[in-house]
């Protein structure tokens, strides 16, 4: 499994860094948009169970979810995504590989494993016994196996993307513009 990890890590990365020679935005901007994904299905799947559950388990769910918020707003939203690129970009300076190609490669074998075994089972309770809630669940697993593998990757240095040069490009700038229409006259 390992060997499969290793070809995924190494596809991610290169498709990451295709990525930000095309928008000039790095993985770790990526895997921060992933983020906030899971962080809205994860608020959704919260809402659906508390729609359809009594008393107690709103209130637990309740109290829960308003945990998870406050615990996000300390760690996670505290630091802008230019502070981990920056700390990216200074790594891959210096020359080190990221850590965490390494140091997370249990815990991304582990993501991937239920990404691959659960597929059918939860597609199989989501179409014969219509519970939308596994459905969900199976999307966040996705999502947090997605930003690990993100997450291991290495950016490019900073560059401009393509696709902004291209729109640069087609825009008139404003010198053009301000310039008059009459050619100027020689002495």
């Amino acid at each position: 499994m390992t060997y499969v990890d290793t070809a995924l890590l190494d596809l991610t990365e290169w498709c990451c860094r295709k990525f930000q020679l095309l928008t000039g935005r790095t993985n770790v901007w990526l895997a921060v948009q992933f983020t906030n994904l899971s962080i809205i299905v994860y608020f959704i799947w919260a809402a659906l169970y508390f729609w359809k559950s009594d008393l107690a388990p709103r209130v637990f769910v309740g109290l829960f979810c308003s945990g998870v918020l406050y615990a996000l707003t300390q760690t996670i939203f505290k630091e802008p995504i230019e502070a981990y690129e920056d700390n990216a970009y200074r790594r891959v300076a210096k020359g080190f590989r990221n850590p965490r190609r390494v140091r997370d490669a249990l815990l991304r074998i582990s993501f991937l494993t239920l990404s691959l075994v659960l597929c059918y089972p939860i597609l199989f309770v989501y179409i014969h016994l219509r519970v939308h809630i596994a459905l969900l669940s199976y999307f966040l697993i996705v999502l947090t196996t997605v930003v690990l593998y993100l997450l291991a990757c290495d950016p490019l240095p900073p560059c401009a993307g393509k696709v902004s040069e291209w729109i640069r490009g087609s825009v008139p700038s404003r010198v053009a513009a301000s310039e008059p229409l009459l050619p100027k006259r020689g002495r």
